[in-house]
């Protein structure tokens, strides 16, 4: 073959390369979207805020910019705790937060995201994806028109911030104390007067004597939101939240009309945001504690009997919820039963 025939035979191969090419490119191109999601925390505010801001960027980096999911502070499209009727109805596309912020529509959501004297991180995730727990999660959503995926998970949070330093979680009583999920169940029934409050609303609520003492994170997230200012004994461990999991919150109709895709870079996002949460959450906490300390904050722990008297408290809860909620009765059945099958390999495969 002549030169001639070796440069048409090569002009012919860049040609069908490039073709091949530009097939392929477009084969493989994320379909554009335009979401808004609002968060249940500032952007500003430690490892929670941070995580739901960061996921807007992952997002973008992982679809070549085709995907944007817009983060909104708290408040500014929808009132935080009326995320879920915002989202249902596609006032927005999306919410960050966690399911406990749902329980006036069902208190069971709690579980889904802290229960007390329940499990860190890897055994309550593995009670979700493997014990049952989000086959409950999924059903109930999609009755509801909504979607929902796990997308944060942070270490044990303090059990209390208290403007005085008490010797007994018996000296708590009448005490006016913002509390989450199904650990203000267990304080209500030790005579504290609880009330959820989105994280943004505690420090005026506190300033003001609109309640007496708090609870809402870890160390580092208390610490931004400046609990110290105002109280000064901190106390642990945090029996009601040992391991947190955050939410992402869709429409159910915008979910399942994502290309799969589009679906697979949320979801893949979404665990990128756990382990980025649960890891720098660990490993931010003892910082916070020497800033706080610096501030003239007292960590104090609760004793076994304290602790004893809360976890009978709990027992009672559960019993009582279960007796005239039948969801709830159903989620306990899973979870219980999950840790209950899951304490052989916990006693033997971990130190005590």
């Amino acid at each position: 073959m002549g030169l001639k025939g070796l440069l048409k035979l090569s002009t012919a191969a860049v040609v069908s390369l490039t073709l091949v090419s530009g097939v392929s490119t477009s084969a493989n191109a994320v379909e554009k979207l335009k979401w808004k999601m609002q968060s249940a925390f500032g952007s500003k505010l430690s490892i929670i805020g941070e995580v739901a801001r960061r996921y807007q960027d992952i997002i973008s980096d992982m679809s070549g910019g085709a995907m944007k999911i817009k983060f909104f502070e708290p408040g500014s499209l929808v009132p935080t705790l009326q995320g879920w009727d915002a989202v249902k109805a596609g006032s927005i596309d999306a919410m960050w937060g966690t399911a406990g912020y749902h329980v006036g529509k069902y208190p069971a959501l709690s579980f889904y995201t802290a229960v007390p004297f329940g499990p860190r991180g890897g055994e309550f995730l593995a009670w979700l994806e493997y014990g049952g727990g989000d086959e409950i999660y999924n059903r109930l959503y999609a009755e509801n028109g909504v979607f929902g995926l796990h997308c944060a998970l942070i270490a044990p949070e303090t059990s209390g911030w208290f403007r005085k330093k008490y010797n007994s979680i018996g000296e708590l009583k009448g005490l006016k104390m913002r509390f989450f999920g199904l650990g203000a169940v267990v304080m209500s029934k030790l005579g504290i007067s609880t009330q959820l409050l989105a994280g943004a609303d505690i420090y005026p609520a506190l300033e003001r004597g609109v309640i007496d003492a708090t609870e809402f994170s870890m160390p580092s997230i208390d610490y931004d939101l400046g609990f110290y200012q105002i109280a000064k004994f901190n106390y642990f461990p945090g029996w009601h939240q040992q391991s947190s999991v955050g939410e992402l919150l869709m429409n159910k109709k915008g979910w399942d009309g994502l290309s799969k895709q589009q679906q697979a870079i949320i979801k893949a996002g979404c665990g990128d945001s756990i382990t980025w949460s649960n890891t720098r959450s660990e490993a931010k906490q003892f910082e916070a504690m020497a800033k706080l300390k610096a501030k003239g904050v007292e960590s104090v722990r609760w004793s076994n009997a304290d602790l004893d008297i809360l976890r009978k408290a709990w027992d009672e809860v559960v019993a009582e919820e279960s007796a005239k909620d039948p969801l709830f009765k159903e989620v306990y059945a899973s979870y219980s039963s999950f840790r209950a099958k899951y304490k052989i390999w916990k006693d033997h495969g971990y130190l005590d």
